[in-house]
């Protein structure tokens, strides 16, 4: 583990899935401390508020408390790394299909934070094509999230979808 290393793993986590949460495990054995930074999403419709997402968050990185907080952010990512002295940024990779994207991202925040690192980190081989919009619309139709997401998670998609009148 790198001594006194903060990294920030920032998405929309809506809802935060086993996908996410294996990475912030991997991002714990590498890092001292993880911000798991949860983005407002003006540019995605959330299903669930940033509070409801934060509290999701906090209560799926429980086990790491000691290394992980959970944080929310809006404006620019560059802004909060730099505010929080992170040194690594976290993204997660799923499939060949997401690297395309996060490389070119990559490569726009290295132009942003040259002293900030992009680490790719994969989930376990049966979380890979877990995706937060699979989740939700899978929830929505319906269907069991079990496999996907935390029991907790479960209950709040669950009831997220009564709210909405779509049993």
């Amino acid at each position: 583990m790198a001594s006194n290393v903060i990294a920030v793993y920032p998405g929309t986590f809506d809802p935060i899935t086993l996908g996410h949460e294996d990475v912030v495990r991997r991002a714990t054995q590498l890092f001292s401390k993880v911000i798991v930074a949860v983005a407002a999403g003006h540019h995605k419709k959330a299903l669930f508020s940033l509070q409801e997402r934060m509290e999701m968050a906090r209560e799926a990185v429980k086990p790491y408390s000691d290394q992980v907080t959970v944080e929310s952010f809006s404006g620019l990512l560059r802004d909060f790394v730099v505010a929080r002295g992170g040194k690594a940024m976290v993204r997660g990779l799923r499939a060949v299909t997401d690297f395309d994207y996060e490389f070119q991202l990559a490569g726009m925040n290295r132009s942003l934070m040259p002293d900030v690192e992009t680490v790719f980190l994969t989930p376990s081989d049966k979380y890979q094509f877990i995706s937060s919009t699979f989740v939700r619309e899978i929830a929505m139709l319906g269907g069991e999230v079990h496999k996907f997401v935390s029991p907790d998670v479960e209950k709040q998609l669950a009831a997220k979808v009564r709210s909405l009148g779509r049993e």
